[in-house]
């Protein structure tokens, strides 16, 4: 059995409060807490997942969630002992609690935990993550969130395919192409949050531009993830409500103040106040019944 190494243990509160963007707004489920790695009493959970890891290859566990009987995982792996912790890459697990069976969620660098999304009424929040598919490189930023299965009795991802989860923003493009992009998690009237992504791409002269807008949600009867490629009346209401952003949730969104939606967005206009009186006015300087 391999034990956490004992300067990983020194910093993981260092390390969780470096990295994590923040620790959510939102409340999370009443079921889910996080392992305080230096309680007596979280200690054979610590024992239980290290174990469950012993022959994964990972430098430090950086978190533990606890919902049910299972554990979301956060663990990180540096190439070298002179590399920089900003270099570090990431994995996220499940790890069942009742016998230790290990399930690999994502892969990737720069994880930025985010907040606790509402994407069904009704159901538990469930946590937000963008992350990067690489460091130092021209990187693809990826949206998921993570939420204990009922049925599966394990943590699962949503939108994740091929090991990858929905790309909401890239650095890489085409050469002779223009690309812009807006993306943004929004809450809808009854509270439940969807994301919505567009995608513009200028190609100048050779061809006429194009525009791939998405929405990604959960169906309300089975709570399964849908992804929409939207189109008539639904893209334009899509290009309106991601450029207008009354609704966004804060630290989950991009691209909101790019040429796309400066262009997109129709010129508001203001009836100016009259102020001299019309020709016919025969209004009353005194009150009524009083006579001049």
């Amino acid at each position: 059995m391999r034990g956490i190494p004992r300067w990983a243990v020194v910093g993981l509160v260092i390390l969780a409060l470096v990295a994590v963007t923040s620790r959510c707004t939102a409340q999370a489920p009443d079921t889910f807490r996080w392992i305080d790695f230096h309680a007596p009493n979280d200690q054979d959970v610590v024992v239980w997942v290290t174990r469950a890891l012993d022959n994964e290859k990972w430098t430090a566990i950086r978190e533990i969630g606890v919902q049910y009987d299972a554990a979301l995982v956060i663990t990180t792996l540096r190439a070298s002992p002179q590399a920089t912790p900003n270099r570090d890459t990431f994995t996220i697990w499940s790890v069942s609690l009742s016998n230790r069976a290990l399930t690999r969620l994502v892969d990737g660098a720069n994880l930025r935990l985010m907040d606790w999304l509402l994407l069904n009424v009704g159901q538990g929040r469930e946590l937000a993550a963008l992350y990067d598919d690489c460091n130092d490189c021209q990187a693809t930023t990826y949206f998921t969130t993570f939420h204990y299965d009922l049925r599966q009795h394990t943590f699962a991802g949503r939108w994740i395919e091929g090991g990858k989860a929905v790309p909401v923003w890239t650095a890489k493009a085409a050469l002779r192409v223009t690309q812009t992009q807006v993306f943004a998690v929004m809450a809808d009237d009854n509270g439940r949050e969807t994301l919505g992504t567009w995608n513009h791409l200028d190609y100048g002269k050779e061809k006429p531009a194009e525009d791939a807008l998405y929405r990604y949600d959960l169906d309300p009867q089975n709570d399964v993830e849908r992804t929409q490629l939207l189109s008539g009346r639904d893209a334009a209401s899509m290009k309106d409500r991601l450029c207008h952003a009354q609704d966004v949730v804060p630290g989950l969104s991009r691209g909101l103040d790019s040429s796309l939606c400066q262009t997109s967005q129709k010129p508001h206009y203001e009836r100016k106040p009259v102020t001299t009186p019309p020709a016919n006015n025969q209004g009353q300087s005194r009150p009524p019944g009083v006579r001049h």
